[in-house]
């Protein structure tokens, strides 16, 4: 429909709903009051015509009292924020309460604590099946720090790296000896000298049945050079000894021939040179040249009696050979000639005598197979064959000295983990003479030296040698001699060592039917004032125990003295 008509409809409409309105409002009459218009009535929102108090779709809250109605801690008119994308959270996150030592189940690195400097560092935490630790109840005492104030030897700016512009200095390797002695570098060759002076008493220089005793000073240089080249190496190790005593020991008054000499000063010296020319990598040529003065040990049956001083002997020989690598097989071949000399004998009547008989020559050969078996185990087998022949035919007693022999040994060297290196080895010794009246020289070979480093403080050495040495005494071959010596060192501190020392040893006199035993104790304590000066005290006694009466002595030597060295 258009037109007027449309209009009178909504009218009509209109009238419809007011007319019964107003028909309810007549009947009601009294009670019909007016309403106050308020802002709740217009509020556009949901539940707008009701208080939110009263509202039967508000929210519950675990909050009452003012604090849950206070309109002005949240916005009406603001829209709650949307939970939908979001990972919801329930209780306390992860590894919240693990700390630094917890279990972290998210696998984050955890930061390692920072300590003071010099502070000690925490135990770790013991292992599987170890015995817990003890708690302690009490507060942990933490390290002082060092103060940055402290007083402290000054550095040159050099030294300390702190010139602007210097580069970083390497830093330098500790000194496993910082009282050992430096040296001097004098072209290609590092050289090492020293010198001991010593003074003491000794209850029987002369090593007697009767005991004499007498003052003694000692001086003993060192010397030693060694190569330090890319290729081939030289090395001379030079030490020697003379002992002056005060006192002199005249001949018996009543007319008697003394075993012992008057005069008992000795001189000893012991010196070689090694040398190594690298022809190739797994090829060398060795060289050896020694030397050896000396007498003979006081109390030996081979002194000579009525003797004025002890006649000094020379030593005096050298080794070539080759040594050749294949693969970890070692195998080592050379030749070996020694010449050894008397002097005259002076007797006190102030006559002299020859020892002519005595003096001899050394030709030989040694070999020696060795193999890598395991780092630092390197087992080894080695075979000597000489021949000594005497200036003489005949000695003095009328026998003929001239012989030949050798020895066979095996053993290893051994170096673990530098805690025990060194070489230890078992063999056979054998001489036959010339003469049929002497018989054979033999018996067992023993040669050791081993050191045991316990602790960084201590350690403990071995050392064995074995040697057929000549004689004099009629009918007898030769004599077989075996000594041991054991020694502790220990430093109390870096500056103050102290060294105990013990050696026992058997002297076989074949032929004849004399045994000797020889014991020795000594001690010694070292005070490093610097590197290049020691201080050096030594308390000894010696025992000779001999199956011969009156061959058996004892002696006590003590002695103060003082080490120079460069």
């Amino acid at each position: 429909m258009s037109g007027p008509a449309r209009g009178r409809r909504k009218r009509v409409t209109t009238l419809r709903a007011l007319l019964p309105c107003l028909a309810l409002s007549a009947f009601d009459g009294t009670s019909a009051q007016a309403q106050t218009l308020t802002s709740d009535l217009l509020r556009p929102v949901r539940d707008g015509f009701v208080s939110p108090q009263d509202s039967p779709l508000r929210r519950i809250s675990d909050k009452t009292g003012d604090f849950a109605n206070d309109e002005r801690l949240r916005d009406k008119d603001m829209p709650a924020p949307s939970r939908i994308g979001k990972i919801p959270t329930y209780g306390l996150p992860a590894a919240s309460g693990a700390s630094s030592s917890g279990y972290d189940s998210l696998n984050r690195t955890r930061k390692k604590p920072k300590l003071y400097p010099g502070q000690a560092r925490p135990k770790p935490p013991p292992g599987p099946g170890s015995r817990a630790p003890v708690i302690s109840t009490g507060r942990v005492r933490l390290s002082i720090p060092p103060s940055e104030a402290a007083n402290k030897a000054p550095i040159p700016p050099a030294m300390a790296g702190t010139v602007v512009g210097q580069p970083s200095r390497k830093r330098l390797r500790i000194d496993d000896d910082p009282f050992g002695a430096v040296g001097d570098y004098a072209g290609g060759f590092l050289i090492k000298s020293a010198v001991e002076l010593s003074g003491g008493y000794d209850t029987n220089p002369r090593r007697t049945f009767v005991p004499g005793g007498s003052p003694f000073y000692v001086v003993a240089p060192e010397f030693l050079a060694v190569s330090d080249w890319e290729r081939h190496a030289l090395v001379a190790d030079l030490r020697g000894s003379f002992t002056g005593y005060g006192n002199t020991f005249p001949p018996p008054t009543d007319g008697t021939i003394s075993s012992a000499p008057v005069d008992v000063d000795r001189p000893d010296f012991t010196g070689h040179i090694d040398g190594r020319l690298d022809v190739t990598h797994d090829t060398r040529l060795l060289g050896q040249a020694r030397l050896r003065v000396s007498t003979d040990n006081p109390g030996s049956p081979n002194i000579q009696a009525g003797l004025a001083r002890y006649p000094v002997y020379t030593t005096l020989g050298g080794t070539f050979g080759v040594d050749q690598n294949f693969n970890r097989l070692q195998i080592s071949a050379g030749g070996t000639v020694d010449r050894t000399v008397y002097q005259f004998s002076k007797l006190t009547d102030g006559t002299s005598t020859t020892n002519d008989d005595r003096n001899f020559n050394q030709f030989g050969g040694v070999g020696r197979v060795s193999y890598d078996l395991l780092p630092g185990v390197k087992p080894f087998a080695e075979v000597e064959g000489d021949s000594r022949v005497h200036d003489v035919k005949f000695d003095r007693s009328g026998f003929q000295r001239d012989s030949s022999g050798g020895y066979v040994k095996a053993g290893s060297s051994f170096e673990f983990s530098r805690l025990l290196t060194g070489d230890i080895s078992v063999g056979y010794a054998a001489r036959d003479y010339v003469d049929p009246r002497l018989d054979r020289l033999q018996g067992l070979l023993t040669s050791a030296s081993l050191t045991w480093t316990a602790t960084p403080l201590t350690t403990a050495k071995f050392y064995s040698t074995t040697s057929i040495d000549e004689t004099t005494l009629p009918g007898t071959s030769g004599v077989l001699t075996h000594v041991y010596t054991v020694e502790v060192d220990h430093d109390f501190r870096r500056w103050l060592t102290a060294i105990g020392k013990f050696t026992w040893g058997s002297l076989d006199y074949q032929g004849d039917n004399r045994r000797d035993k020889i014991y020795s104790v000594s001690s010694d304590l070292i005070y490093k004032m610097t590197r290049n000066l020691w201080v050096k005290g030594t308390l000894r006694r010696d025992w000779l125990d001999s199956n011969i009466t009156g061959n058996s002595t004892n002696s006590t030597v003590v002695m103060l003295g003082v080490r120079l060295q460069n």
